[in-house]
């Protein structure tokens, strides 16, 4: 069942919140605000209902893995993870399993995880070795695919070393990520990222280390669970306690080639309330203080809370970032979310969360979602996070390591079961997205779309 066109709309024009738009706000910036963020991108996608079956349905699943999965670019690992020769990740996905080596040439190099033998995955998890060997039978091959070894070699003078060799798979990098294709006549990784480079020239992505690397399975399907992480619609229902900090309805969204970008002003008063809240209560509500606690930065007379965070954090930032004193105050206040398609999610400035979020083995109504931080540093660059697994049942407040914003990531996660639920309940037959604030969740349908029909 494909998406249903409503109506032409353009993105950007219509009708749209109260409030300062976000470029209104950025006129009031004490800095110069970068080009990157005064782009608008316009286009022309379709107000969309989509089908409840590509939620719950095995067989959309798996027509997923066949025409996404095993057709498109997806964030394997961070390069990071891949410092030395004999390094190696699996990266698992559906029913896919590809291992990433670096060679002893320094190369990155990916190959299906499978013995050519009998089949046996070569690899079970991350570590570093001199050379793949099966722990099945002993066949082994060097970091750069040959065939070394084959034990008791007199059983199997049919077997060609060159046509034993591993075959290789598109693998690259970008942004400090390494990211893999399991189609072997893809296009280069630089037509799939398009102009994102550009997007992060200001905040190079390379010059981080992971400082969190925290994964739970969910209770939903994947979708569900990055569509949770691309508006800001859900804030007045699911982040009540931050209303007065953030302007989550007079958010911007804008979609590209395969690349999608939401800006949400923070430090400003949701249009969703009755009264304009006081400096102070703006920075305490983003600060996430209790009502009953004392206010641990004040604003001074004649600044804005807005101006006061800016502050804030470029004093959090100096020394690791030598451009800190020219960052504007919206890339140090605001939150910049992009969605490079399939499942790949990068924040912009120096927000540090990045978000990945794949299928949990063949069954539609689970997923995994994961949550890097990725900080900047000085000097050596420090040994990245080892992942921190947690179980379906834990909840983000188990791993410490995400410090206040694991209680923001359990409001979001707390309605993918139900929403799973209700969808596998249904009698309609597809979800209604609105026309504006819901941009990125068409734009993934719309592309999601050209590739089932490719």
């Amino acid at each position: 069942m494909a998406i249903e066109p409503l109506a032409p709309a353009r993105v950007g024009e219509g009708e749209r919140s109260q409030g300062l738009s976000y470029q209104e706000l950025l006129d009031t910036d004490t800095r110069t605000v970068p080009e990157v963020l005064r782009l608008q991108s316009a286009r022309d996608l379709p107000v969309v209902r989509v089908p409840i079956e590509r939620y719950v349905s095995r067989e959309f699943h798996d027509l997923e893995v066949e025409k996404i999965w095993k057709k498109v670019w997806q964030f394997a690992c961070r390069e990071d993870e891949l410092a030395e020769a004999g390094d190696h990740v699996v990266y698992d996905l559906a029913d896919q399993s590809i291992l990433i080596v670096r060679g002893d040439d320094g190369a990155l190099r990916a190959f299906p995880n499978a013995c050519l033998h009998r089949g046996r995955a070569l690899k079970d998890r991350a570590g570093r070795s001199k050379a793949l060997r099966c722990p099945f039978h002993g066949w082994t091959w060097s970091l750069d695919g040959r065939l070394q070894e084959v034990p008791c070699r007199w059983d199997f003078d049919h077997v060609d070393r060159d046509e034993h060799a591993l075959k290789p798979l598109p693998v690259d990098t970008w942004g400090g990520f390494v990211f893999v294709n399991p189609d072997a006549a893809a296009a280069p990784l630089a037509d799939h990222l398009g102009s994102l480079p550009r997007h992060f020239e200001r905040w190079p992505l390379e010059k981080r280390y992971t400082e969190a690397h925290v994964a739970r399975v969910m209770p939903c399907n994947w979708k569900v669970a990055q569509e949770a992480f691309m508006e800001a619609y859900h804030v007045v229902a699911t982040h009540p306690q931050i209303l007065h900090g953030i302007g989550d309805a007079n958010s911007q969204y804008d979609a590209w080639d395969h690349f999608s970008r939401a800006i949400t002003p923070n430090m400003t008063p949701s249009p969703h309330l009755k009264e304009t809240p006081a400096e102070q209560e703006q920075l305490d509500a983003m600060m996430n203080r209790s009502l009953d606690a004392p206010p641990t930065v004040q604003v001074p007379e004649g600044m804005t809370a807005r101006q006061i965070l800016a502050q804030v954090s470029r004093m959090q930032l100096q020394g690791a970032v030598p451009s800190v004193t020219e960052l504007s105050d919206a890339e140090l206040a605001d939150s910049f979310y992009y969605t490079v398609f399939p499942n790949f999610h990068p924040w912009g400035a120096y927000n540090r969360i990045t978000y990945r979020f794949r299928p949990h083995g063949n069954d539609p109504h689970r997923s995994i979602m994961e949550v890097l931080y990725l900080a900047p540093y000085q000097g050596r660059k420090p040994e990245p996070a080892p992942v921190h697994w947690l179980d379906v049942d834990e909840p983000w407040t188990e791993a410490p390591e995400l410090g206040s914003l694991a209680k923001v990531f359990s409001q979001d996660t707390f309605n993918m079961a139900p929403i799973q639920k209700g969808l596998r309940a249904a009698r309609h037959t597809h979800v209604t997205l609105g026309r504006y604030q819901e941009t990125k969740i068409r734009h993934f349908h719309c592309l999601l779309e050209r590739y089932l029909e490719a």
